[in-house]
This record gives C-alpha cells, sequence and structure tokens, in this order.
C-alpha cells in the first residue's frame, strides 16, 4: 500500500481550481508506470499549516498499489508538480499543487529522500483525515500509532470535509 497526500490552494496554470488539480493530479498519479489507483479520499478544505495568510487547501489521499522504488517514486510526483506549474522558492509557500508521499508500505528509511513514512505525517489533520478514508486500518511503520489514535491526539486544526465535491 502506497499512500499519496494531494493539496492545493493556488490555481494550476491554465486557471483549474485547487479542487480540479487535485482531480486532475490522481489521474496523473494513475498513469504512473506500475501503478494502479486502489481508492481516493474524499477532499478536505483546511487552513494552512503553519497558519498564515494564503488560500485554503484542498486536500486528500490516494492509496496506490504496485512496485516503485521511493527515489522513483518521489522523482515521478515532482514531475506532476512542475507540470501543474509548481514552483519551489521558500518553505510552506502557497501552491497549485503539493503531492508527498505518506507510506510505502512498512518502509522506513531516514535517507535518501523520501523520508517514509513522511516525518510530519501524524501532526496534520489534513492527511490524517483523508488517509483515514482510504486506509482505516494503516499503522504508521516507524511509532506504531494507528491513523484513529493519532487523529484522536492531533490539536485543534481548521479542517471541513467537502460535500460533493
Amino acid at each position: 500500500m502506497i499512500l499519496i497526500a494531494i493539496g492545493a490552494n493556488l490555481p494550476r496554470e491554465g486557471g483549474s481550481t485547487p479542487i480540479e488539480t487535485c482531480r486532475w493530479a490522481v489521474g496523473r498519479i494513475a498513469a504512473i508506470p506500475g501503478l494502479r489507483v486502489v481508492a481516493v479520499s474524499a477532499w478536505y478544505e483546511s487552513a494552512p499549516v503553519p497558519p498564515s495568510g494564503q488560500p485554503p487547501y484542498v486536500n486528500g489521499v490516494v492509496n496506490v498499489a504496485g512496485e516503485i522504488d521511493p527515489a522513483t517514486l518521489l522523482a515521478a510526483l515532482q514531475a506532476i508538480e512542475a507540470e501543474a506549474g509548481r514552483r519551489r522558492t521558500v518553505a510552506n509557500a502557497a501552491r497549485p499543487l503539493d503531492l508527498d508521499i505518506v507510506a510505502m508500505g512498512s518502509c522506513v528509511r531516514d535517507a535518501p529522500d523520501p523520508i517514509l513514512p513522511h516525518p510530519r505525517a501524524e501532526e496534520r489533520a489534513f492527511v490524517l483525515l483523508p488517509l483515514r478514508d482510504v486506509a482505516p486500518d494503516w499503522r504508521n511503520p516507524r511509532t506504531g500509532h494507528g491513523v484513529g489514535a493519532a487523529i484522536a491526539s492531533l490539536p485543534a486544526q481548521q479542517i471541513r470535509r467537502l460535500d460533493d465535491a
């Protein structure tokens, strides 16, 4: 099981809204050779973390099956981000697309990139709530925490499920 977080808070080149960009990204992920999309979460709207003057994000998680090297997957995801118009400037900048590998099965690695599982996944409601939609029994292979326990321990964060999005 490969879990990929999807987020956007700026229009994609060509004018797509953040929710349209997130849906587009699911199709681009499905086109990565050797991967198959198993499930797509509901979409959520969340305040930027850390707080800033940015517009809210649309977030979701996709559960993917297949065999791929972590570095190869990271490169493919970064190419999709670039195709959407993402330009890496400063950390936590607003962006038309953000794709993060949350976990790849039971893989635990500290280097090279990507670090797995994602080191801040358990701190973020915008990752954990959609992750629960597609992998309710997921356990962080580094900490052993289940997704439900991780959600219960979160501090308050501004997030809401988007209906009919």
